[in-house]
């Protein structure tokens, strides 16, 4: 029955009676004798182990200084030291002598910087082209400084960056007429390359030893050959000995115009300007473009059939 277990109500009266019945502590008692008896246990600790000041630390007695390890760059935790370093050292000269006169970009010394790979090898990290355009940026801005006015240190900065063995260095060395009067000339273009001896005749031409109707079949391909000489109304005044080889009828026909318009030019150089405005001497770059794969040429794609 319900009765027989008693709830947690009558529990909590039970011990509301009890508690109730316990001599309650005087609240008049001497404070002394309170604190006597909560500092009971910690007062024998002490009489029996009496407290010492700790003595006082010499450093001066320090020999050695404590271990921790410097890296040698600031830049250290980034993820290219050596990069870095070069670029605020970089930019630290360009602050520093922001002041300077400096000279237009066409007037400024040539230089070969480092090539990227040559670069990388250099640091020694794998610099992005990116940021390696960003440096090349600041020496240029640098070695715009006026010859005259350079700093020593700008100077010692920017040779470091220089490939080894300037190209800009070497001159060529313009091609003249031979002592035999002979002028020679190459061309290319697609896949034909052309090789021309022109020297002062009555207008003979021969093309890997055949006539010029023979080599070439079209009447097109004969006057694209002869263009230099045509335009310049000088057929009945030159001989030339071509060797063509590589490509097809329409390269090698472009090639022996270029070859031969180069060729023109050491025996007159007045006829520049005529050669250059009939396109006589401009390099074609124009080539085949490649086969995609999936299509059927270059672009070309296959056809599409529904059904």
């Amino acid at each position: 029955m319900a009765w027989h277990k008693p709830n947690s109500l009558t529990q909590a009266m039970q011990s509301l009676r009890l508690t109730s019945t316990l001599p309650k502590p005087s609240l008049q008692a001497p404070r002394t004798t309170l604190n006597t008896l909560r500092t009971r246990t910690y007062a024998t600790e002490a009489e029996s182990a009496p407290a010492a000041a700790a003595p006082e630390i010499n450093f001066g007695s320090f020999t050695q200084k404590p271990a921790r390890i410097i890296p040698a760059s600031p830049s250290y935790f980034s993820g290219s030291p050596r990069f870095t370093d070069h670029v605020l050292k970089l930019e630290a000269l360009q602050a520093k002598h922001a002041s300077l006169p400096t000279v237009a970009t066409s007037e400024a010394p040539r230089m070969a910087w480092f090539k990227l790979p040559q670069f990388r090898d250099y640091v020694g990290e794998p610099v992005p082209m990116k940021k390696y355009k960003s440096l090349v940026k600041i020496l240029q801005r640098l070695n715009r400084i006026q010859p005259d006015m350079v700093p020593d240190e700008v100077r010692n900065t920017l040779s470091a960056f220089l490939r080894p063995g300037n190209p800009y260095a070497v001159e060529n060395v313009p091609r003249t007429v031979d002592e035999n009067g002979r002028a020679r000339g190459k061309g290319k273009r697609k896949e034909s390359t052309a090789v021309v001896q022109l020297v002062e005749g009555e207008g003979e031409v021969l093309v890997n030893g055949k006539s010029l109707v023979e080599a070439f079949k079209r009447v097109h391909d004969r006057e694209s050959a002869l263009w230099a000489l045509r335009c310049t109304q000088r057929l009945d005044k030159y001989n030339a000995w071509i060797r063509v080889r590589g490509g097809g009828v329409t390269g090698q026909a472009e090639a022996i115009t270029l070859a031969l318009g180069r060729a023109l030019l050491l025996h007159e150089p007045g006829l520049k300007p005529v050669l250059r405005k009939a396109g006589a001497i401009t390099v074609d770059a124009r080539r085949v473009e490649r086969k995609k794969p999936g299509h059927v040429k270059a672009r070309k794609m296959p056809t599409w059939v529904k059904r």
